[in-house]
């Protein structure tokens, strides 16, 4: 599946969208940026770059609870479901750096790449609004394509059954990730994000950062007005359910 990689760290710039097709029709693109990192050699910036940066184990799996970093909760994840990271593999992970101090994540993914570049695992995150958040260890062919029961309550609009189809790509001109809910043999929505990685040098942060004015802070607003749309169109409400955090662990 992963045969070369961009530079890293890299800033993938492009696009979010998210079309939802029933009960309600809704729709809605943004222009987005991400990071593309290697765990183990995070972006380490001082002075004003430094709030615009920072990922931190805190924010992602098990919060670094146990010690070594991402890395560290990314090992203990995988070998409790039966899949052993080498010391010599590379974890790439996808994910929004915090913006002067905030972040919200919806979607992060670890590639975990042995020392030949080829995929030992890979791991999508899922974070929603309440401050949880869900990993899945996804089956994924030569095509980049895996599917996987929905097992975490992410919007108010959608309860807990179906299953996720998704698509991911990684390479040195294109980074993209497409998941699409499928229930009951129809297509509920299909969340996209899509970009172009650019190395991150202190400039092109710099001048993404402020074409993308807070960048986290606008994720985190989008999603509840969009929310307040929805709801103002009679959607249906779902309960949340009690969620374990043993999913990250």
């Amino acid at each position: 599946m992963v045969t070369a990689l961009p530079s890293l760290p890299s800033l993938v710039v492009g696009t979010v969208s998210h079309t939802r097709r029933t009960p309600v029709e809704h729709a809605f693109t943004y222009r987005q940026y991400q990071w593309l990192v290697d765990v183990d050699d995070l972006p380490r910036h001082d002075g004003p770059l430094r709030a615009l940066t920072r990922i931190e184990a805190r924010d992602h799996l098990d919060g670094g609870r146990l010690g070594g970093g991402i890395r560290g909760d990314l090992e203990r994840f995988l070998a409790g479901r039966g899949v052993t990271l080498a010391g010599g593999d590379r974890v790439v992970m996808l994910a929004h750096a915090r913006v002067l101090g905030h972040v919200f994540d919806p979607l992060t993914v670890f590639w975990c790449l042995t020392s030949a570049g080829g995929l030992r695992a890979c791991v999508c995150e899922v974070h929603n609004t309440y401050g949880e958040r869900h990993a899945y260890l996804l089956d994924v062919d030569d095509t980049g394509r895996a599917r996987t029961d929905k097992d975490f309550y992410v919007s108010p609009f959608n309860d807990m059954r179906g299953e996720y189809a998704i698509r991911l790509r990684l390479e040195p001109d294109a980074v993209a990730v497409s998941i699409g809910l499928d229930r009951d043999g129809e297509r509920v929505l299909t969340a996209t994000t899509t970009g172009v990685p650019r190395p991150a040098t202190p400039w092109a942060i710099t001048g993404t950062a402020l074409r993308h004015l807070l960048m986290t802070w606008r994720v985190s607003a989008l999603i509840r007005v969009h929310g307040i749309r929805l709801w103002a169109r009679r959607l249906p409400i779902h309960p949340r359910p009690t969620h374990s955090q043993e999913h990250v662990r």
